[in-house]
């Protein structure tokens, strides 16, 4: 008898159990709660979205890539760096694959478990021992056992575990979704930022071009005796202090052009980002339908699969009140000599079962229930928590985009009345009508007006960004990986490290 006795011997052990498993199983059912999605307060229509301009028809889906529709190619090769360098990235992607392994463990317990233990001994029995049997006797025993065993999936046991697991990974597979967005909205919030202090640093230049013109005027009409110097001073004080302006600038600008340049996974030392002055208004976003937004936020996905994962802990926790079934078989050879070891004679095999019921334990299995009702409540308040934010963000960012809009046509005509006014302060101080001093007034109201406006287009293309990112950024619930433990499109859609 060769080896393809124990392959048949493991086989028919195998059949036997996973027979005996399902018929164990077949009359005892799963028990526990059925998952049903909670309910949430949707509204019918985004409040702030009554005054919203439509979006264009190549607009009506913001894709993977939604940064693609602000139609910057510099901003575009630097969100693509996110999934290749982005650590808080890869972290995530870690994250999830441990939260992959994890159901694959948790699987593994539909099938048996089996284990060989092969021995060889040689004994010698005591010639004075009690039994006559064997007194005095030296002898070899060779073992190779082959033991199954199986914890049946009666009551659900199994599968309930399996079911928070799968739904724990699904989780996870949601969070990377949301790291991953919030990587690239990040991006974007920093990159627009370092542009319009762009565009604030070339307003200051083209400023202090200009003062350094007054001043000039103001020396040569000092010289020619037309100007005193106080006027002189005066505007070399104005000069000076917008040159330490513009030096100022250059603080905020090397901040985010660092925080650029961790997001993409380099040291700031070895990056750099060109200046780009801010000129062109954010684009028109879709919004889309407030019942859309529960399947297009990672974040709300993640917290429905935990209510999930929560719902199934309840239908495990309720397994204990029921007994416990084993199955259990052994098989393999026994011989006091090697040559016969695999011959059928010396074979050997022993099939049977186990149950185990909980009699007592001072009221252990209930607090195990009442802990899993408990968590599973949570989850839920937190579910409709996320919701109510998701709602929130995106109609403070609607809300911003839509004021915001409304003050740069308010500031604009302010910047223009500026610098009407500081054109007449100009004439009168050359005829000679009025002190330098008016001419300085306006100098700063122009200079102070045209930096809020530079402020306030920043502050619409971030709020774009944010808005795009209460959106859900082009994400959709179907990307979560239905079965997570065999699939890695989203690992490799966010990076593999």
């Amino acid at each position: 008898m060769s080896s393809f006795a124990i392959l048949r011997l493991v086989r028919q052990s195998a059949q036997l159990l996973l027979v005996l498993g399902g018929i164990i199983e077949f009359v005892g059912c799963a028990v526990g709660p059925k998952y049903k999605t909670p309910t949430a307060p949707t509204p019918p229509a985004y409040r702030e979205v009554g005054n919203w301009k439509t979006a264009q028809p190549n607009d009506q889906n913001l894709g993977g890539n939604w940064w693609e529709i602000f139609q910057d190619p510099y901003l575009n090769d630097l969100e693509q760096q996110i999934y290749v360098s982005n650590q808080n990235l890869k972290a995530a992607v870690a994250q999830y694959q441990q939260a992959r392994a994890a159901l694959r463990y948790v699987r593994a317990d539909y099938y048996p478990t089996i284990t060989a233990s092969p021995t060889a001994t040689r004994e010698k029995y005591s010639a004075n021992r009690p039994v006559s049997v064997g007194r005095g006797l030296t002898f070899n025993d060779f073992v190779f056992p082959v033991n199954l065993s199986y914890q049946t999936n009666v009551w659900g046991r199994v599968s309930h575990n399996v079911e928070a697991y799968r739904d724990q990974a699904q989780a996870s597979a949601a969070d990377l979704a949301v790291v991953n967005l919030t990587m690239h909205a990040d991006l974007a919030v920093d990159y627009f930022a370092a542009r319009a202090l762009d565009a604030e640093e070339k307003l200051l230049k083209d400023t202090v071009v200009q003062y350094e013109q007054a001043l000039q005027l103001n020396v040569d009409r000092y010289e020619g005796g037309l100007a005193s110097e106080v006027d002189v001073e005066q505007a070399r004080t104005v000069l000076e202090t917008t040159r330490a302006q513009l030096v100022d600038v250059g603080v905020a600008r090397a901040q985010y052009e660092h925080a650029v340049a961790v997001l993409i996974g380099k040291p700031p030392a070895e990056f750099t980002l060109p200046p780009l002055p801010l000129t062109a208004p954010p684009p028109s976003i879709p919004v889309g339908m407030p019942s859309e937004l529960l399947e297009r936020r990672p974040d709300i996905a993640a917290a429905e699969r935990t209510v999930a994962a929560a719902n199934a802990q309840i239908g495990l926790a309720k397994t204990a009140y029921y007994p416990l079934v084993n199955i259990v078989a052994s098989g393999g050879f026994e011989s006091g000599t090697i040559t016969t070891l695999f011959q059928g004679p010396s074979a050997i095999w022993a099939v049977g079962a186990s149950v185990a019921q909980t009699i007592f334990d001072a009221g252990r299995i209930r607090a195990s229930n009442d802990q899993a009702r408990a968590a599973y409540d949570s989850s839920v308040a937190s579910y409709r928590q996320t919701v109510l934010t998701a709602f929130q963000q995106v109609e403070d960012n609607l809300a911003a985009l839509r004021i915001l809009e409304e003050e740069a046509g308010v500031q604009a005509k302010a910047v223009e009345a500026a610098r009407r006014s500081l054109d007449l302060s100009n004439i009168r101080y050359e005829g000679g009508v009025t002190s330098y001093l008016e001419v300085i007034t306006a100098q700063n109201a122009a200079l102070s007006d045209e930096v809020t406006a530079v402020n306030i287009l920043g502050r619409r293309m971030a709020s774009a960004v944010l808005l795009i990112e209460a959106l859900g950024g082009g994400w959709d619930r179907s990307s979560l990986p239905e079965r997570p433990e065999c699939c890695g499109k989203l690992v490799s859609q966010a990076g593999n490290p």
